[in-house]
């Protein structure tokens, strides 16, 4: 019995020697959110990524006269800090121009001030692959979604949307 409590007791020490040649394991990385700016910040932000370039290429549609309105009382509603009522407002004119990519972007523009970050993104993306792809319309929409890759701690889609937004400015042709 003695000499079975002594293989036992040896098996153990050798378990234990083998367990600290063992490579040690990191413990599993925890993804850690970067800090977001405030609502607003974040918005004042993402407008002024689209403020105009004098050196760079601008694509703009005609204003929409069906929506102008619409638009108007958006920002009237948006002055006040009305960020949800201004979102229902462009919810409206998405009825009449669905496919608006100044529209969609407005509409990502509230639900990021609002936290709501699958309705940003999503509508962010549509604008930029409706929109020019150039530009200050551009720059917002990949503006937008830095701020709602931040939201979700996704480092890759961080750098991707940076490198983006940096793609959309470009030189205009040369006039003759």
């Amino acid at each position: 019995m003695r000499a079975c409590a002594l293989r036992a007791g040896a098996l153990w020490l050798l378990v234990g020697a083998l367990a600290a040649c063992a490579p040690a394991t990191a413990p599993p990385a925890t993804q850690v959110r970067p800090a977001l700016p405030a609502a607003q910040q974040m918005l004042a932000q993402v407008r002024a990524a689209g403020a105009h370039a004098p050196d760079s290429l601008e694509v703009q549609p005609l204003p929409d006269p069906a929506v102008a309105d619409l638009r108007q009382s958006a920002a009237q509603l948006e002055a006040h800090a009305d960020y949800a009522g201004a979102a229902k407002v462009i919810a409206h004119a998405l009825t009449i121009r669905p496919d608006s990519p100044e529209l969609l972007q407005q509409a990502a523009e509230l639900a990021l001030v609002q936290h709501d970050w699958a309705h940003a993104g999503q509508w962010a993306q549509q604008s930029f692959e409706r929109g020019p792809q150039v530009g200050s319309l551009c720059r917002r929409n990949w503006a937008t979604l830095h701020f709602v890759a931040m939201a979700h701690a996704d480092a890759v889609a961080t750098q991707a949307a940076v490198t983006a937004q940096a793609a959309c400015t470009q030189r205009p042709p040369p006039r003759y």
